[in-house]
């Protein structure tokens, strides 16, 4: 039987305890309670659909108060619902939508294929983190000085390295929280008094000057969080591309097929972004009364989708603990299957607007690394995932040499 209580249970196995439950009871959904409220836990790509229904579901008041706090902000994208998230969804796709990133994505190539030049051991994880900021940064209209980068890049690290940690490093996350929210609304408010001059259509100018449904500027405050909302997915990003390389140092034959053949790197990728610990569930509120598979789920109740079972979803997927790029070939792309950045549309749905470039990126960095990195001369580590921590990094950060 599923605990009555799963908060503890959850957050010693993130990733596997929803799908754990579910393989045990026979089914694609338990009820439990989760922070002591009441919840549906749900997996699998039937569970996705029924869950990405907005006459049923909501963002409105879903997320824990310790993820607003750190990973999301107060007022953002994330939790809103109707036509105010559509609206604020076009910022986003203003932003960062299909084509609008390819100069950011080719900025970011180049420093990771700077690499080359290093000649000590380099923790990749550490190192991506800092190009990524530099480069989000200096595209958005802000560029960093030498001397602060470094910095920036650990800030905007811990809003998703450490958001939900329930040790002290949910202390360096929150202090990083308001130090961001100070440091881009200090941003904000130079460019609407004249101070600050970005490029035009840079995504500073752009939410800067954002105005919402009735007309108004966004309150400094939301606006530095929707900025945050652009440059601290990209730099997460390199969580993707972290695990990536250790795909290629620990799946037999991948770095050597993608050497022969560059043209299997997209669904490399995929297959990547569908067996990796990124982010391991998503929740919603009931907007009325609904049931599934027999439970009842009250107005207001708290709905939990797992992402990681669902991307692992046995009537989906043939053999779905094996890497296996190669099942890609000719898949139909349906938006309920592969949910590591969320499932349904871009457009009108809560699918992170990101995906895209994150798809971009992770395919030239990694071509980038296969040239560069010395596979046969990896420094000594750990490559076990720390599946308790989010996103689940190897232990050791994924350490490389360049050739």
């Amino acid at each position: 039987m599923p605990p009555f209580e799963s908060t503890v249970a959850l957050r010693a196995d993130p990733y596997r305890f929803i799908s754990k439950i579910c393989r045990a009871e026979g089914s694609d959904a338990f009820a439990t309670r989760l922070m002591l409220s009441p919840a549906l836990c749900l997996t699998g790509a039937e569970a996705a659909r029924y869950f990405y229904d907005q006459d049923r579901f909501k963002r409105a008041d879903a997320a824990p108060g310790f993820l607003k706090a750190t990973l999301f902000g107060g007022g953002g994208v994330q939790g809103l619902d109707g036509a105010a998230h559509r609206h604020r969804k076009a910022l986003f796709l203003e932003l960062v939508g299909p084509g609008r990133t390819d100069a950011l994505t080719a900025l970011a190539t180049a420093a990771i294929e700077e690499l080359k030049n290093e000649e000590e051991p380099i923790v990749l994880q550490d190192r991506l983190e800092e190009i990524l900021t530099r480069t989000v940064c200096d595209w958005a209209g802000m560029p960093l000085r030498d001397d602060e980068a470094r910095a920036r890049g650990r800030m905007l690290s811990h809003l998703f390295e450490h958001a939900a940690s329930i040790d002290i490093r949910q202390v360096f996350a929150r202090i990083s929280r308001r130090r961001a929210d100070a440091w881009i609304g200090e941003k904000i408010e130079a460019v609407r008094a004249g101070k600050l001059s970005p490029p035009a259509g840079s995504a500073l100018d752009v939410v800067a000057g954002w105005r919402s449904l009735e007309g108004e500027l966004l309150p400094t405050r939301v606006a530095a969080v929707e900025l945050l909302n652009v440059l601290r997915p990209f730099v997460a990003i390199s969580a993707y591309l972290t695990f990536a390389t250790h795909a290629l140092a620990t799946e037999a034959g991948q770095a050597a097929a993608l050497r022969a053949d560059k043209s299997r790197l997209p669904n490399f990728v995929q297959e990547v972004r569908r067996t990796y610990p990124f982010f391991p569930l998503l929740v919603a509120r009931a907007r009325h009364r609904s049931r599934w598979r027999g439970h009842e789920i009250p107005e207001g109740g708290l709905v939990a989708l797992d992402i990681w079972g669902t991307n692992r979803d046995p009537t989906a997927w043939d053999d779905p603990e094996t890497f296996d790029p190669s099942r890609f070939e000719g898949w139909d792309g349906d938006p309920y299957t592969l949910i590591p950045q969320g499932g349904d549309g871009h457009e009108y749905g809560h699918r992170c607007p990101g995906e895209w470039v994150t798809r971009d990126l992770m395919e030239s960095g990694t071509k980038a690394l296969l040239a560069i990195v010395d596979w046969d001369n990896l420094p000594e580590q750990i490559f076990d995932l720390d599946m308790r921590n989010l996103p689940g990094l190897p232990r050791s950060r994924m350490a490389i040499r360049t050739r």
